[in-house]
């Protein structure tokens, strides 16, 4: 059984809207911020929490297989992401960098 609060998804909603808004911003997050009356710790909190949200929604994702692709020598990884992107990662990457790609690219947040 879950422990704490459930979910408020209008306010995660909310949040993630402030985020994204920050951050095709320009502005740094005290600026952002103090424009808009939010308290920056609120908002150090909320980024943080979406962030872990995100990379546990990337942990499994669905993998599929072409034998085509097995027979590659390169050694690297294709990935096939929901709206048909493609992310190519080459033998020896960094998995947290990955991970925090993969997250941006799945909410459709620009980099």
């Amino acid at each position: 059984m879950p422990q704490g609060k459930p979910r408020d998804q209008h306010k995660e909603q909310h949040w993630r809207q402030w985020i994204g808004a920050w951050r095709t911003s320009g502005l740094s997050v005290r600026a952002f911020c103090e424009r808009r009356s939010l308290s920056e710790a609120h908002f150090y909190r909320w980024r943080r929490i979406l962030q872990e949200r995100a990379t546990d929604r990337a942990a499994f994702v669905p993998v599929q297989l072409a034998l085509a692709d097995l027979a590659a020598p390169s050694g690297g990884v294709e990935l096939v992401l929901t709206g048909g992107r493609t992310v190519r990662v080459a033998p020896g990457f960094d998995a947290p960098t990955l991970r925090r790609l993969l997250a941006v690219l799945e909410e459709g947040r620009p980099c």
